[in-house]
């Protein structure tokens, strides 16, 4: 399992992840003829989140999330969580990050500094955190209007289509874990120039947005609004309000965006690309920024 632990130095270090695939034997048929086989699959396990706030004689613990998650970078993963959430702002509201068991990887404790006053309220706006909720569009995006603290400010960011059309490639060589298993999803930050900053891959494509963003966070790179967000799959609407909340103004995905998804990269001003195969790809939203 991975060794994650505070240098001391403010930075919160995260080590190699080493059981991000199970190895499990199966019977594979070939033309009416079974074998025995081993097969990689991807390590799917829960993940507590655990909020610790309140002045030093009266803290306070409060379960905030269980989530589904391939293990690695699981700090990560819990920094980008209350960050897309708006339950913390920037490092400097956290004071320690941990596993609340040395022996359990499956809970993480997020203490935060005893002059934070976290708005727990926001997280009762789950009503955008699965597609079958059956609130109202416009509601959703007014939800996250009113928790997000970054600007919507003008930009005159220009990308080349040869740029978007490259992106692709660059991270299929990063996701080692995928080209075992074929079961992740991944996504990753690129600058302006198309250079692969972060990459992160998980069972749930929104964990994997918020490790990115949780490792940002911890690199003090938000707002990244001078970058270009990949996502291997399709783009819900879930991941581009956490987009929003991190600044990012261009979405990239290989495959489809859902009607909501759409509406709110329209209301924010973001670039939103869809089904990208090779030089072809669908513009939604933004298609200014993108030099034909």
């Amino acid at each position: 399992m991975i060794a994650q632990d505070n240098t001391g130095e403010g930075e919160f270090v995260a080590k190699p992840l080493a059981d991000a695939s199970s190895r499990i034997t199966i019977k594979k048929v070939n033309s009416g003829i079974i074998t025995d086989a081993i097969d990689l699959l991807a390590t799917e396990d829960p993940l507590e989140i655990r909020l610790e706030y309140g002045p030093s004689e009266a803290r306070i613990r409060k379960n905030i999330s269980v989530t589904m998650r391939t293990p690695g970078n699981d700090f990560e993963l819990a920094l980008g969580f209350l960050y897309t959430e708006g339950i913390i702002k920037n490092m400097g509201e956290v004071a320690e990050i941990k596993y609340l068991k040395p022996q359990n990887n499956n809970i993480v404790l997020v203490s935060l500094s005893e002059t934070v006053h976290p708005q727990i309220a926001n997280l009762e706006r789950n009503f955008y955190t699965t597609s079958s909720c059956g609130v109202c569009g416009k509601a959703s995006i007014e939800a996250v209007r009113t928790t997000c603290s970054l600007p919507d400010t003008f930009d005159t960011l220009r990308v080349p289509f040869t740029l978007i059309s490259s992106l692709p490639g660059i991270l299929r060589s990063s996701q080692e874990v995928f080209e075992t298993t074929g079961g992740l999803h991944a996504c990753a930050l690129f600058d302006l120039q198309g250079t692969m900053l972060l990459s992160h891959e998980d069972v749930g494509r929104h964990n994997a947005l918020d490790k990115l963003i949780g490792a940002a966070l911890k690199k003090s790179m938000l707002p990244l609004d001078k970058h270009i967000l990949l996502l291997s799959g399709r783009s819900s609407f879930e991941l581009v309000q956490k987009s929003v909340m991190a600044g990012i103004k261009i979405i990239v995905s290989v495959g489809a965006p859902s009607s909501l998804a759409a509406e709110m990269a329209e209301e924010w001003g973001i670039t939103l690309i869809g089904f990208l195969r090779g030089e072809r790809f669908n513009i939604y939203s933004g298609a200014e920024r993108i030099l034909i």
